[in-house]
């Protein structure tokens, strides 16, 4: 009964506003303002008298002024003063909040106020004096930065300025734009008004300094870019977007993805009251950019690079993010009111007189937003609608009576097929669709054979559902490759058949097809490839075949034989196009076997044999000795380079896929530790760190495996120079996990070992990425060279204080472990450990005793240490006893009293000797610390 009494009071307790107050209170005084301010909104809630209310709010403004949430700290003294007028306190605390958030002149309002109150109170005198002050400078750089931006607009809008003058005025003008307080000056100074009249000079360099400006200015700010996309008018930022000038094009492009970025944001916040209808005009302003961006997809007067623009706005904005996030309603309107507009572009032929500007990726880059956005819908229903559209655009442009019109119809389905395939496959099953690919075939027009070809390349996988393909396939490209004189068509038929051929992934299936002439396939294509005569869109299509005809090892070792036919494909790689990026990734993994490969069963093959089945063999050019040549010979043509230009490309390019087969690529470059200089001269290094990062999980351990082959070797400097370095600890650290491979973990302790050695930024790095947990598990491992490995790192990482720290620690093992990793046999584990050791007790005196508490063996092995043969060992073992001896005088006594002594006086009475001075110097210092202890008498004495 007394329990139930007790907590009925306790209940009522804490539905009294006047209890909760003085519990806040007893909390703020304590400095938990946390608790404090629960108490408080507990008690606001449940109190209906004003005056106490006024007390609540207002200290509850100091709990947010501690907490450094100044808006909550004024937003609540404001409250209380609208209460109680005169309320000194809130006054103070709402001027407090209001200095930290930049309101000087309001700060200084309400101090005032609180001066009138309490004129003899200092505090208040002093404040008003520091906030005085503070407005006045920051008058005087108003009226400096108003008088800058004005002087800077005259010198960029006289046409007579001196040209040095002019550039000057708009890079101060870009860098005053991207601070906040210029920012705001430009604004408030007629600035965009004058930024516009920069634009319509006409003048490229003045409309770049216009166009950054506005990106600075509108960057983080929400009001500000909200008014900028309303000043300037989004049709014009679009008609600046689409000139025909690839740095003016790109910076408006920076421009509106800076203006969505605010804009979406702010969708993101809480709105309250009046601010509800700014939500719904952002909501507003976001869709009138959608539908101007897919306004551009079909406008004949946007150039290619316009085009390329607004798809890459759209293929960053329009898809989710994060799956888990349900709203995909921009997906959904992008694909009710643009679809039809992107299928538009995708099915344009460059050949054909009335065809929209292009740059070669725009069709690439709009099939890739096709398949972003089929990838964003959550359920059947709303697939069926994208497809029901796509079908009905295509049945739109069949026509038999105007071939034209039908070849559009073509290039859309091939177009779906290079985005999500699934859908084009379904598209090749639509009535109608495989006749007319055959009557293109057979047509004597080459646009249409063109055309045709294409589509069969796009659709001949193994993953096609359309069996007319696979099984007649090869013959209509035959054909065709024989009969025609056009080496545009030709080039694409012989894609076509190296792609069917090379179905089943193996250098076999390729010799079928071509009945043993691989080699002068690959010869042809090899041809086309560095004759500079033929369009770089045909030219790509050369690297494709050798992408497939690199199956072959005859045609590999030829391949990286022909130094201008590789240095070709070089620079065609370098243009950043999603096809040739993956075409000579796919080539170069092929050149340097780094694709994964089965191991063979013997029995199986026996087996196989036995039922007549062909048996797929090594080919001699597959063996070690030629992969090596052939990676020498990439390396010397330069592959590095064109490697670090591909990872470059933008994301809508570059692939998860792709980025999977470059570090394929860079790890067998890597194999060779006389190769990872020239590797990291080339930019190499850099190149890994973001395909590490991102992209297949395969892809991802490729690279940082890569990385470690670097990290274990290179001066970390030169390697991975700056801020790099700390982004190549997180990969390293990825291949400590028992699901890698031994030599991943081996090569990865390696690389953090000399990364630990250079700095501690770089140890508090590691330590950061929960290494340390790891390296001491691989400490216990049986495998001798990760047990060394693991104990050089954690002999570099002992020197910092954190880890030395958990070393003191009660309740954990680590101690004992090097000390017991010190009488190892392995003499590499020993001087790792000794190093540990020695550092440890050098820095902690606790863990001169704690080491003598660990393990009943540790007199024996230091001993052992001190006798060892290798000089680093003994050295390192006379030092940990050097530091036990210098802890404690009753442990020097210990020492003393063993047979430590005879060692300590044999060693250092030695003769003196250059080669092993450091090591009875050592001895030496030993004992006189003995004898200053008293513990021994001097020698003379004895």
């Amino acid at each position: 009964m007394g329990h139930k009494l007790t907590f009925f009071l306790q209940a009522l307790q804490m539905e009294d506003p006047i209890q909760l107050k003085e519990e806040g209170n007893k909390y703020f005084q304590a400095s938990d303002y946390e608790k404090a301010l629960q108490s408080y909104t507990q008690a606001i809630k449940l109190n209906k008298d004003k005056a106490l209310q006024a007390v609540l709010y207002r200290n509850r403004a100091a709990c947010f002024l501690k907490k450094e949430e100044y808006a909550k700290a004024a937003s609540d003294a404001s409250r209380a003063i609208d209460i109680n007028t005169s309320d000194i306190k809130a006054l103070y605390r709402r001027s407090q909040a209001l200095e930290k958030l930049g309101k000087l002149d309001q700060a200084f309002k309400d101090a005032q106020k609180c001066a009138t109150l309490e004129p003899r109170n200092k505090n208040f005198q002093e404040t008003l004096r520091r906030l005085g002050a503070n407005i006045q400078e920051k008058l005087r750089i108003q009226f400096s930065t108003d008088s800058r931006v004005q002087k800077m607009f005259e010198i960029l809008l006289d046409e007579n300025s001196d040209k040095e003058k002019r550039e000057k005025a708009a890079n101060n003008l870009i860098v005053l734009g991207r601070e906040e307080a210029g920012a705001e000056r430009i604004f408030q100074n007629n600035g965009v008004n004058l930024l516009l009249q920069l634009i319509e000079t006409k003048n490229p360099e003045l409309i770049l300094a216009a166009v950054r400006t506005l990106s600075g200015m509108c960057t983080g700010h929400k009001a500000r870019a909200t008014a900028i996309l309303h000043y300037l008018g989004i049709d014009s930022i679009c008609m600046w977007m689409s000139v025909d000038n690839e740095e003016i094009s790109l910076a408006v492009c920076n421009l509106l993805q800076t203006i969505t970025d605010c804009l979406m944001g702010q969708g993101k916040e809480e709105h309250h009251g009046k601010e509800e209808a700014l939500v719904l005009d952002t909501k507003k302003d976001l869709r009138m950019i959608t539908m101007r961006l897919l306004d551009m997809l079909v406008s004949k007067k946007v150039s290619g690079q316009g085009r390329d623009r607004a798809l890459n706005l759209l293929n960053k904005n329009i898809p989710r993010k994060d799956l888990k996030d349900h709203d995909n309603s921009r997906s959904i309107f992008v694909i009710d009111n643009g679809l039809k507009k992107i299928l538009k572009v995708v099915g344009q032929i460059p050949e054909m007189p009335d065809c929209l500007p292009l740059t070669e990726n725009t069709q690439l880059t709009a099939s890739v937003l096709l398949n972003k956005l089929y990838d964003d819908l959550r359920c059947d229903p709303e697939r069926d609608n994208y497809r029901l559209i796509c079908e009905e655009y295509i049945k739109s442009k069949i026509d038999p009576q105007d071939m034209d019109k039908t070849l559009h119809a073509v290039q859309i389905v091939s177009g779906v097929l290079q985005g999500p395939f699934d859908l084009g496959n379904k598209l090749l099953g639509m009535k109608g669709v495989m006749e007319m690919m055959v009557a293109l075939c057979g047509s004597e027009r080459e646009i249409d054979q063109l055309v045709a070809v294409e589509a069969l390349i796009h659709a001949s996988t193994k993953l096609s559902r359309a069996t007319f393909i696979i099984t007649n396939g090869v013959t209509l490209l035959k054909e065709i490759y024989k009969k025609t004189k056009n080496e545009k068509i030709k080039i694409r038929a012989l894609v076509g058949l190296c792609k069917l051929g090379s179905a089943g992934g193996t250098d076999y299936g390729l010799r079928q097809f071509a009945e043993g002439s691989t080699e002068k396939l690959a010869k042809q294509c090899r041809k086309w490839l560095c004759n500079t005569s033929i369009d770089a869109r045909t030219r790509k299509w050369a690297v494709e075949g050798l992408s497939y005809l690199t199956l072959d090892a005859d045609v590999k070792d030829d391949f990286v034989e022909d130094e201008p036919a590789l240095k070709a494909m070089f620079e065609l790689a370098k243009a950043s196009d999603k096809t040739i990026l993956y075409s000579v990734a796919s080539a170069l993994v092929n050149c340097t076997n780094s694709y994964d490969t089965k191991e063979l069963v013997p029995e199986l093959v026996q087996l196989a044999k036995f039922s007549k089945q062909h048996v797929p063999e090594e080919h001699p050019k597959d063996k070690k000795d030629f992969v090596v040549k052939r990676v020498k010979r990439l390396l010397k043509a330069g592959v590095v380079s064109a490697l670090a230009c591909m990872v470059k490309a933008d994301s809508a390019i570059l692939t998860d896929q792709s980025k999977e087969l470059i570090a394929r690529v860079f790890l067998a470059l890597c194999e060779d530790p006389k190769d990872r200089g020239t590797i990291v001269a080339q930019g190499g290094g850099k190149a890994l760190i973001p395909l590490a990062v991102e992209g297949t999980d395969v892809g991802k351990i490729k690279a940082s495996h890569a990385l470690a082959k670097i990290a274990a070797i290179s001066n970390p400097d030169i390697a991975f120079p700056g801020e790099r370095v700390y982004e190549v600890v997180r990969p390293l650290v990825s291949l400590l996990n028992t699901e890698r491979d031994g030599l991943q973990n081996y090569e990865a302790l390696l690389g953090l070992t000399n990364f630990s050695g250079r700095s501690d930024k770089l140890r508090l790095k590691i330590i950061k990425e929960k290494a340390l947990p790891d390296i001491e598990n691989y400490m216990f491992e049986n495998h001798d060279q990760l047990r060394q490995a693991a104990t050089e790192c954690m002999c570099n990482l002992v020197v910092n204080k954190e880890v030395q720290e958990r070393f003191v620690a009660d309740g954990n093992d680590r101690l004992k472990l090097v000390v017991l990793l010190c009488g190892e046999d392995d003499e590499k584990v020993q001087v790792a450990a000794a190093g540990a050791l020695a550092m440890l007790t050098a820095a902690q005196k606790k863990l001169c005793s704690k080491m003598t508490q660990v393990t009943t063996q540790w007199l024996e092995i230091l001993q052992r240490l001190c006798l060892h043969d290798n000089m680093e060992v003994q050295h390192r073992g006379l030092v940990i006893a050097f530091n036990l001896i210098s802890s404690d005088k009753e442990l020097a006594k210990k020492l003393v009293e063993s047979e430590l002594l005879e060692i300590l006086t044999y060693v250092g009475k030695q003769e003196d000797h250059p080669k092993k001075q450091h090591v009875i110097n050592v001895a030496r210092d030993c004992l006189t610390k003995c004898m200053d202890y008293e513990l021994i008498k001097p020698l003379s004495q004895a």
